[in-house]
Parts: structure tokens; C-alpha cells; sequence
């Protein structure tokens, strides 16, 4: 029911190491068109950069993106962890980078993709949006699809019933609800309340 997605590219950048830090650093660093990021992981000191904007912005746009990050011509193969942003405007503000290696299992919650259109007269609701995984840091799926086409009302799809990407190992509880297909649920309206004739206003 799932169709997997790989992806096996990898965004470049080219990172500068930061020597300043604090809230005002950080604003001189986002007016020079970077982005504050920091990478740590396997017990190693991390390490403060920047990276260009554009670039960063357009990279990080899916789930657990890979970057390889070229610093002082040395590179780190980097998985996305976290991405802070300006709550209005937006922009991102810091990111947050997992250096790993080729090869090496990492935990990740990838995107649930919904596919087609269940039965006539069914609804889809849709328990969970991310499931967790274990894969290759250079192999993760961008999302795992789930085919609800033409699936009839009292129809339910658990995590043990999703096909995973080759490699990707479930993490999540096997019987974890990710689709209930079910009869519509009725809204209740309401009804206006009847005024008794005895109360209702005298007409002029």
C-alpha cells in the first residue's frame, strides 16, 4: 500500500565557520545573506558555521534533508535535525545538523502520504502524518505512500501494513492507526429553539 521514494542526492553547500555568537552576531550573520547553523554528533566538538541563504533555503525545503557541507575544503555529510524560524516572518533563523556517515542506520519520522480516493459514501481520516524509521543516513525515503483507492468504509491501515522502502526498518508500534476509512461523521447543526406560541412577542 506503500510506494517508497529514495532519495539519493545530496544538497552541497559551502560553509563558513563562525568565531561570534549571540543574538546580535546572529542578526549580522543573516544581514550578510547566511544562516547560523550549528553540526554536532559521534561525541565530536560541534562545529559553528554559516551557510548561504538562497541556497540553505531551497536545500532544507523537504523532510530530513542530506547536505555536504564543504568547510575550509574539508566535508561533513549532514542530516537535518531541526529548523528555527521567525514565527512571523518566516525565515529561518538557525539550523540544527547531524553529521553522519555513509552507511550509518539514523532515526527519522518521514512524512504519510495519502494516495487516491476511498469508496463512495466513505471519509478518510488520517491518524498519523509522520512514521518513525530506521535507515541508511544516505538512502532515507522522502516520504512513504499509503494507496487508499477505492477503499470502503470500516477499512483500517496500521503501521505493520505499510510497504517501507528497502533498508528502512519500522520503529514505530506495529499496531499504530495511520488510516481509518469510515462512514462520514454527521455535523450536528443544531436546531434554532422553538419560541412557545404562549412567550412569543405580541405583533403590533
Amino acid at each position: 500500500m506503500a510506494e517508497k521514494a529514495i532519495r539519493k542526492d545530496e544538497q552541497k553547500l559551502v560553509a563558513v565557520i563562525r568565531t561570534e555568537f549571540g543574538k546580535g552576531a546572529a542578526r549580522r550573520t543573516r544581514r550578510a545573506n547566511q544562516i547560523p547553523a550549528v553540526i554536532y554528533g559521534h561525541g565530536a566538538t560541534p562545529i559553528h558555521i554559516a551557510v548561504p541563504e538562497r541556497q540553505a533555503t531551497r536545500a532544507v525545503r523537504g523532510a530530513n534533508a542530506l547536505l555536504t557541507l564543504d568547510i575550509q575544503g574539508e566535508e561533513h555529510l549532514a542530516l537535518v535535525k531541526d529548523i528555527q524560524r521567525d514565527p512571523l516572518l518566516q525565515i529561518i533563523e538557525h539550523i540544527d545538523l547531524l553529521t553522519v556517515r555513509k552507511g550509518e542506520k539514523v532515526i527519522v519520522d518521514v512524512p504519510v502520504i495519502l494516495v487516491g480516493e476511498v469508496a463512495p459514501g466513505a471519509a478518510t481520516y488520517q491518524e498519523e502524518v509522520t512514521i518513525s524509521l530506521e535507515a541508511e543516513a544516505t538512502n532515507l525515503p522522502k516520504h512513504v505512500e499509503v494507496d487508499i483507492a477505492g477503499r470502503e468504509a470500516g477499512a483500517h491501515i496500521y503501521a505493520a501494513d505499510l510497504v517501507l522502502p528497502a533498508g528502512s526498518v519500522l520503529l514505530a508500534d506495529p499496531e499504530l492507526l495511520i488510516v481509518n476509512i469510515s462512514e462520514p461523521e454527521e455535523q450536528d447543526l443544531g436546531e434554532a429553539a422553538e419560541i412557545p406560541a404562549a412567550d412569543a412577542p405580541a405583533g403590533e
